[in-house]
């Protein structure tokens, strides 16, 4: 069907969303009134390129802890960024916090996408998604699901990421005045249910009879992707400085990657392996023979890990000496907390320590 035939998506997808919306902590229910604010923004943020099974029990977490913008801006920076270990993305974390501050001296959060995107942590999607959710606003909500939706309703032949402009504009030509929030959201919950990735489900799907893709009999082939190129692989070293039952933490640069975690000291990252450089301070270093590895966004990760016990009453480097036995309460970030958790097995199988 050609792009320029107007489509009756807006009326069944509702009815649909109306029968099977996902039942989500942040959400109101269809045809309801708009849900708070805060609690769109902070699901919104924290759903950038995030799951929603893992989001659900950190977004419950902060909730009870900072139930709103003023308790979250007055937060204790290193208190918010421990609370969000493991979620991933930390310039996320603080970015929530400076956008949480500004919002508080505002006095509430602004409701259009103009003023939305002058906050910090708020780009185009975000601001879409919490002026159309948060405030009823006619938006065009594109997410990695929409974008799916969209690509197979209209067999978009254009490779990603050079066909998301047209894929925009396709978008906001389906996307009606009314009901703006549930129609963002029902457009996301076809994509993770219905409109999946591999196996779409499109006997199930009420948007069947308009979708260019169903018709080619081949629905999964859409989106179509440009080939990705391998990522660079880096490698470092983790230092595991034990005394007396507690373990060496640093607090990272808060500017650069994990900026303001908690973690284990670590030597340089770089394209061969750093062996003991950037060690903490000099000790009987003893590389293990076992690597942490890890996926970052635009490199992987090989570590080598390297442990040392030291004197009971020796300061021989900056940072916190942490209690081994409450080492999760750190909030480390997933690559450290890998390291930290073969660290503790090995120590575990060595008996009281690693030498």
């Amino acid at each position: 069907m050609p792009d320029n035939v107007p489509r009756a998506i807006a009326a069944p997808l509702l009815k649909w969303y109306d029968a099977n919306a996902r039942d989500l902590p942040w959400r109101a229910r269809p045809g309801a009134n708009a849900p708070e604010p805060y609690r769109v923004w902070l699901s919104e943020v924290m759903l950038q390129q995030t799951q929603v099974a893992s989001v659900i029990p950190y977004f419950e977490k902060f909730t009870t802890r900072w139930p709103d913008f003023p308790a979250l801006a007055a937060a204790e920076d290193a208190d918010l960024m421990a609370a969000w270990a493991g979620l991933g993305y930390y310039a996320r974390a603080r970015n929530l916090l400076a956008c949480a501050r500004e919002v508080a001296a505002l006095g509430t959060l602004p409701d259009t996408e103009e003023m939305l995107r002058k906050l910090p942590g708020i780009g185009g999607y975000t601001a879409a998604a919490i002026a159309a959710i948060a405030f009823g606003r006619r938006a065009v909500v594109v997410d990695a699901n929409v974008e799916r939706v969209v690509s197979r309703l209209f067999a978009v032949e254009e490779a990603l990421p050079g066909s998301r402009s047209r894929i925009y504009t396709l978008a906001d030509s389906i996307t009606p005045d009314a009901r703006a929030g549930d129609f963002a959201q029902a457009m996301m919950d076809l994509g993770s249910t219905i409109c999946t990735a591999r196996s779409p489900r499109c006997l199930l799907c009420p948007l069947r009879e308009q979708c260019d893709g169903f018709a080619t009999g081949a629905p999964e082939t859409y989106p179509v992707k440009a080939k990705k190129a391998p990522k660079p692989q880096r490698h470092g070293t983790m230092f595991w400085a034990e005394r007396d039952g507690r373990v060496l933490l640093v607090r990272r640069p808060d500017r650069g990657l994990l900026g303001g975690m908690r973690a284990l000291p670590t030597g340089p990252w770089s394209e061969t392996s750093p062996g003991l450089a950037g060690a903490p301070f000099d000790a009987a270093w003893r590389l293990l023979d076992v690597h942490a590895t890890h996926g970052f966004t635009h490199f992987n990760l090989d570590c080598l890990l390297a442990a040392a016990t030291i004197q009971a009453h020796s300061e021989p480097a900056e940072g916190e000496w942490w209690p081994i036995a409450d080492l999760e309460s750190a909030g480390l970030p997933t690559v450290f907390a890998k390291a930290a958790r073969i660290f503790g097995r090995m120590r575990c199988a060595d008996g009281s320590g690693l030498d």
